[in-house]
C-alpha cells in the first residue's frame, strides 16, 4: 500500500505536472508557489483539493452567499502572474479577491494590492487568510469591482479573477501609463486570456496568447447576443 503524498510533494507535482506544461517558466515565480501555502486559502471542506488542477468552491467559506465563487485553477492563476511581468515598485488592483491566494500573490511581486470582492463573507475570509499567513500589503475591500472607481487612484496592474464578456472600459482609464489589464474574455466553451497594455493617452496594446475558461464576474455588462 502506497503511503498517502505529503502536501509537499502534491504541492510539487502540482508545479510539475501542471502548472510548468502550460509554459510557466519563470524560476521566480515557480518558486513563489513552492513556498505560498495554496492549502492555507482552501476552505476547510475542500482542502484535500488544494493541489488538483480544478477550480476549487468557495461556498462555505466564512458566510459566503454568492452562489458559483470559485478559486481558479493553478495553472491559470500562476500563468496569468508570469505574463502580467509585475514589478516591486508597481501597484494592483484585484476584482475578485475569492480567498485571498492570487492577491498573496500577486503581494509578493507587488507593492501594494488592493482587492475588491462582492461577497462580504469572502472579504472577511479572504483578509483572514492573508492576515494569518502574514500578508501585509494587501488591503481587502468589500465592493462590487463592476462599479466605477472614483476618480483619483491608478494601477500600475489590473488583474480580473474570473470572466468577463467583453474588457472594462472604465477600468482602462483607471491604468497608469505603461499599466496592464489581465483579464478572460469571452463566452463559454471558449475564452482567451486578454492582457491589455497603456500605450500612451488613448492608446493600448492588446494581447491573447491562450485559452482557458473561467467563471464570470459578478454584475459586469454582457451584450445581447440579439439584434433587433
Amino acid at each position: 500500500m502506497n503511503p498517502t503524498p505529503t502536501l509537499e510533494r502534491l504541492r510539487f507535482n502540482m508545479i510539475e505536472q501542471q502548472i510548468r506544461p502550460w509554459d510557466v517558466l519563470d524560476l521566480d515565480i515557480l518558486d513563489l508557489l513552492a513556498q505560498i501555502r495554496r492549502e492555507d486559502y482552501v476552505p476547510e471542506a475542500h482542502r484535500a483539493l488544494a493541489f488538483f488542477d480544478m477550480e476549487i468552491p468557495l461556498e462555505g467559506a466564512s458566510t459566503a452567499k454568492e452562489p458559483g465563487q470559485v478559486m481558479l485553477s493553478p495553472k491559470v492563476e500562476a500563468r496569468m502572474l508570469q505574463d502580467l511581468h509585475i514589478q516591486k515598485h508597481e501597484t494592483v488592483l484585484e476584482i475578485g479577491a475569492g480567498s485571498g491566494f492570487m492577491a498573496a500573490l500577486l503581494a509578493h511581486r507587488a507593492a501594494q494590492v488592493l482587492t475588491l470582492e462582492i461577497d462580504p463573507g469572502l472579504a472577511a475570509f479572504a483578509a483572514g487568510n492573508l492576515r494569518r499567513n502574514g500578508v501585509m500589503n494587501v488591503e481587502v475591500r468589500h465592493a462590487d469591482g463592476a462599479t466605477p472607481l472614483p476618480s483619483g487612484p491608478t494601477f500600475d496592474v489590473i488583474v480580473l479573477s474570473g470572466s468577463v464578456a467583453r474588457i472594462p472600459q472604465g477600468l482602462l482609464g483607471s491604468l497608469n501609463p505603461g499599466g496592464r489589464l489581465a483579464a478572460v474574455v469571452g463566452d463559454e466553451p471558449m475564452m482567451r486570456a486578454h492582457f491589455v497594455t497603456r500605450t500612451g493617452e488613448g492608446k493600448w496594446d492588446v494581447l491573447q496568447p491562450w485559452d482557458t475558461v473561467a467563471p464570470r464576474l459578478l454584475n459586469f455588462p454582457v451584450p445581447s447576443r440579439f439584434n433587433f
